[in-house]
């Protein structure tokens, strides 16, 4: 598999990066200190938060199954307590492969009601034209919600929301109340465009409420998960729910004016933004291209 591709697959949890069996061995896990008990995670797929203490082990997000000993490993090096309880923030592969895994092995796996719902049952993403066989039992969340929960662990409370029909119609933001933390799963991919999972219920409006949510309740010193890409910063959040808010506003007065998804992908609706997230996975073109489908089709 081409690296292009590979990075295609990583961030969409694919089967077909199942079916290439991707060599994992050089994938390193980099833990960020956040703050006393919270940390970032990142290795290939979606980036993990953490939090340890004396009544815990808290994981949001567990990547590809291939690297669970490597996370766990990462985690062992912070905390000798095992992982408890994991928190998916959507359904996609690359944030639940490793459910499995660390279900088996006795942690508590929770997540909105839709991500079960789709785990439990085969997918099609058809972005990437690709079906996603049904997950193992083993993992799927054990504990579902509606519109959220919290945590109170290690001295923390950590908020629980759901973003209804943003990056799928599963997502969740996870805030970290006590470290000034929030993990905004795929709502939010930093520095790049993202993917909107049309066919899993995700709309290009519930991205930009996603971004409103959080904003809402972040501050200035506020440290903000991605996803995908590096730690973030409100002003980050900020600049990327303008970007999403700037170019669906161009894309609807297109598609009112009646040009079609193939001639927006033409129309340059990015073009002031893509030097700063045009360089990911989905290139300029392909994303106005998207978000002109989503807003048909939603």
């Amino acid at each position: 598999m081409n690296g292009k591709l590979l990075a295609m697959a990583a961030a969409l949890g694919s089967s077909l990066a199942l079916a290439q069996q991707p060599d994992y061995s050089n994938v390193e896990i980099k833990t960020i200190p956040l703050a006393p008990h919270t940390y970032m995670m990142m290795g290939a797929g979606g980036n993990l938060g953490l939090s340890v203490g004396e009544d815990a082990t808290f994981l949001i997000d567990d990547q590809f199954a291939p690297l669970t000993p490597k996370i766990r490993a990462a985690i062992a090096a912070v905390t000798d307590k095992p992982v408890k309880f994991v928190l998916n923030t959507h359904w996609h592969f690359d944030h639940t492969g490793g459910n499995e895994n660390l279900g088996g092995s006795g942690a508590v796996i929770v997540a909105h009601e839709n991500v079960r719902r789709r785990m439990s049952t085969e997918q099609f993403i058809e972005f990437m034209k690709m079906p996603v066989p049904a997950s193992p039992h083993a993992a799927l969340p054990v504990i579902t919600f509606a519109e959220g929960l919290t945590f109170h662990l290690n001295g923390e409370e950590m908020r629980v929301m759901h973003v209804p029909r943003a990056h799928t119609d599963g997502d969740a933001i996870v805030h970290f109340v006590k470290s000034d933390v929030i993990h905004m799963g795929d709502v939010f991919f930093n520095g790049m465009y993202p993917f909107i999972d049309t066919s899993s219920g995700g709309t290009i409006d519930g991205m930009v409420h996603g971004c409103d949510m959080a904003l809402a309740i972040a501050g200035d010193s506020t440290k903000v998960i991605p996803g995908h890409g590096p730690l973030g910063t409100k002003a980050d959040l900020q600049a990327y729910r303008d970007m999403l808010a700037t170019i669906s506003q161009r894309v609807k007065k297109l598609l009112a004016e009646g040009r079609k998804p193939d001639e927006i992908a033409k129309a340059g609706v990015s073009a002031e933004f893509d030097a700063k997230y045009g360089k990911g996975f989905i290139e300029p073109g392909k994303f106005a291209e998207m978000v002109a489908v989503n807003i048909l089709k939603r």
